[in-house]
């Protein structure tokens, strides 16, 4: 133990004492982290205070640092300590703490001694089967299939861009269930993605309901249903129905006879009613529009009809169990921390139920189990209050036994022609290969001032790094072959009126069935139907204004007659001029883009231009704060635009009205950020790569389908120097 600056006691183990050419007594040391000394800080402060991390840093000390001399233990983290062996010991370590992407990595040296003697000492009892790796053969080869639970899905972006990359890698990743609050997202991701259970309630009720699940398939899947003479199930009806289609000398007043029990919930699937579990019950002798959910307590005379629900509901998993799950993703609500948001909670971020979501999505994690874990948010996470909601999951993932890694991604710099900077952060289970980060593709210049204590998490190569990357992708790459569409364009299926003009052109026509490789070879065939080119329709007012914006680049409001702009870059009325009026009555020069960002913005009523990289698909395409309007066309992007520049392939559509559709898009992860994270967790499932953080994709990885891609040979793995295995005091 050394003693730091104002009196903090430190952990390190010594590797040599020297003494300097002045005649100074001095020691190398090797540092463990405790939980609060790394990038957790204050949000570990729930954490086993014995628990400690291992790194590589060492440093040149005093020797009258020392303090005292402390046993530390190496231990496994597939194991759980018990209080009567923690006491034969000061501190322990399972994982390794490196700075470089806040990463928690499993130990890979030879297992400890106190491993091997675990079964007979009585103190340790290992994790449950199902969650330590069960992909992994005794021969060391994962399965090819895996199973995503996509929470907070959207309309589905970051599960369809990981299904994709994961295949290239020659790992089957499918999606079996999905939760958005979102109808019109559901339907989308439905849409899209049809074998996927779609479900709609809230995350917590979501948890709640897997928990009852879990305990119904324990109750049932092991009993035989005790069989009356006629097999009926009665139960009293919510409604105080007055119907006579039952035969009223077989059935009770008031009791009405269960035909079968169709799905099940936790809350009110409508607006009133209590929480609770609750079945969906069908009526022997109404249709289905006649279906009530009921609580589950109202159908204890149903236990053979409740009975084959679970048996029939868990064969056909319809909501997963411990152990169902190999990979959970989603991108909990960002909201409450947005800097689109002018009324966050600086004070309380937690208060906000919005950002609660990230707790309740590690709760879903702490109880399903995964071998993987990925959650995104925006960049605004390292930002707000001192990073505490990016800590807080961090040290949920960590206090969980589970590695982690957290880095920043550009979706530009995998052949998009949209900046778009979010955060993602990985969970793997100590049996599995922690995922790497894949390095960009493309030339794309990275603005972005992280936090001093992120400033290493960016995913970029280092400075002094040869970059063999792709020319990056400008507008014209990605929508220059669209038909021209007018303002007040309503349909939503059209031809299209010419070839793809580029390499990001031909690949986002591509078929479903090339673009997610079930296609046996020959020539890409491009669809011949458009979906979704179609933009949000202007006010009169907007549209005559955006008719007089040149089309030139860099055009905006300040291109309007009757505008002068100062030395202060301030933009004003001439008041030399008379002041052009709208049929309508309203000004030309709107009142709002004059005041917006005190009159020095030059968004309002922007063109963006066909070499320009888009900044960010937001959620609405409002030409009074953003530039929206196309190249040489008066209105917005349209919907397909939008989602071309998210990456979206055009066979992939969307539901709801122009604005929900808008939302949906501005709201998904960019599909090639999800396909280059998923090729890189399909590596790690086959235990394939290196430790490092990062990983080099195959060469035009970002347009080319799995036909095309030939697997990366795998990089050798560092040899990495040995830990004592057995309990040592160190002097520290």
């Amino acid at each position: 133990m050394l003693q730091g600056q104002e009196g903090q006691m430190h952990i390190g183990k010594i590797v040599e004492f020297f003494r300097s050419t002045d005649e100074e007594d001095y020691f190398r040391v090797q540092w463990f982290y405790k939980a609060e000394d790394t990038i957790m800080k204050e949000q570990a402060a729930s954490h086993d205070t014995k628990r400690v991390f291992y790194s590589t840093v060492m440093n040149d000390n005093p020797i009258d640092c020392i303090s005292s001399k402390v046993n530390i233990m190496k231990i496994s983290p597939k194991i759980v300590l018990k209080r009567q062996l923690c006491q034969k010991f000061d501190f322990y370590f399972d994982m390794e703490y490196c700075v470089e992407y806040s990463t928690f990595r499993a130990l890979t040296s030879a297992p400890s001694d106190l491993e091997t003697t675990a079964a007979t000492d009585g103190g340790i009892s290992a994790l449950p089967s199902n969650i330590s790796g069960e992909s992994v053969s005794k021969s060391g080869n994962c399965k090819r299939e895996l199973v995503l639970l996509d929470l907070f899905s959207g309309c589905g972006g970051m599960s369809t861009g990981l299904c994709m990359g994961s295949k290239l890698s020659d790992v089957d990743l499918v999606m079996r269930w999905a939760l958005d609050s979102n109808k019109y997202a559901r339907e989308s991701l439905k849409l899209n993605h049809p074998g996927t259970q779609v479900r709609g309630e809230p995350a917590e009720d979501f948890l709640a309901l897997l928990k009852e699940w879990e305990k119904l398939c324990k109750k049932y899947m092991d009993t035989v249903p005790e069989k009356t003479h006629s097999r009926r199930s009665m139960a009293s009806k919510a409604e105080n129905w007055n119907d006579d289609r039952l035969n009223e000398a077989d059935v009770a007043a008031g009791e009405f006879e269960v035909s079968k029990i169709v799905d099940i919930c936790f809350g009110h699937p409508s607006s009133s009613g209590n929480h609770g579990l609750k079945l969906k019950v069908h009526w022997k002798g109404y249709s289905v529009n006649d279906d009530t959910w009921e609580p589950i307590e109202s159908l204890s005379n149903c236990q053979d009809s409740i009975h084959d629900f679970v048996r029939n509901g868990r064969k056909s998993k319809i909501l997963p169990l411990p152990g169902d799950v190999d990979v959970v993703c989603g991108g909990p609500p960002c909201q409450g921390i947005s800097g689109y948001n002018r009324f966050r909670n600086f004070d309380s971020p937690l208060d906000d139920e919005r950002n609660q979501q990230i707790g309740v999505f590690m709760d879903i994690v702490q109880f399903l189990k995964p071998n993987f874990v990925l959650m995104e948010n925006v960049v605004d996470i390292l930002r707000f209050d001192k990073a505490s909601l990016a800590r807080y999951a961090l040290s949920r993932l960590v206090q969980m036994k589970y590695q982690a890694r957290l880095g920043t991604v550009a979706a530009g710099c995998y052949g998009l022609p949209q900046f778009r900077l979010r955060v993602f952060l990985w969970g793997a289970h100590p049996c599995e290969k922690l995922p790497q980060f894949p390095l960009p593709t493309h030339d794309v210049v990275v603005r972005y001032w992280p936090p001093p204590a992120f400033e290493r998490n960016t995913v970029a190569y280092d400075e002094d790094q040869p970059r063999p990357l792709e020319k990056a992708l400008v507008l014209e790459d990605a929508i220059s072959d669209l038909p021209a569409v007018s303002s007040n364009e309503h349909r939503d299926e059209m031809p299209y009126d010419k070839p793809p003009e580029t390499e990001f052109q031909r690949f986002i026509r591509s078929p479903e069935s090339e673009m997610i490789g079930h296609s046996k070879g020959g020539a890409r065939i491009a669809k011949d139907v458009l979906y979704d080119h179609r933009p949000y329709s202007l006010s009169e007012e907007d549209y005559a204004r955006v008719c007089q914006i040149p089309k030139k680049k860099g055009a905006n409001f300040r291109d309007l007659p009757g505008v002068v702009v100062g030395a202060d870059n301030v933009a004003r009325r001439d008041q030399k001029i008379e002041q052009v009026i709208l049929p309508s009555g309203k000004p030309l020069v709107p009142d709002f883009a004059l005041k917006f960002s005190q009159g020095k913005s030059r968004r309002p009523y922007g063109r963006l231009w066909w070499d320009e990289t888009v900044p960010t698909v937001v959620t609405y395409p409002d030409l009074h704060s953003q530039a929206v309007l196309h190249p040489d066309q008066d209105r917005v992007l349209t919907i397909r635009e939008c989602a071309r520049l998210q990456g979206f392939p055009d066979y992939y559509r969307f539901c709801g009205s122009v604005k929900a559709r808008y939302r949906q898009i501005g709201n998904a992860v960019a599909v090639p950020v999800g396909r280059a994270l998923g090729y890189a967790m399909g590596l790690a499932a086959l235990g394939l790569g290196d430790d490092g953080p990062l990983m080099t994709l195959p060469k035009k990885f970002s347009h080319s389908t799995n036909l095309q891609l030939s697997e990366p040979e795998p990089e050798p793995e560092p040899e990495l120097e040995p830990v004592e295995a057995v309990p040592i005091d160190w002097i520290s």
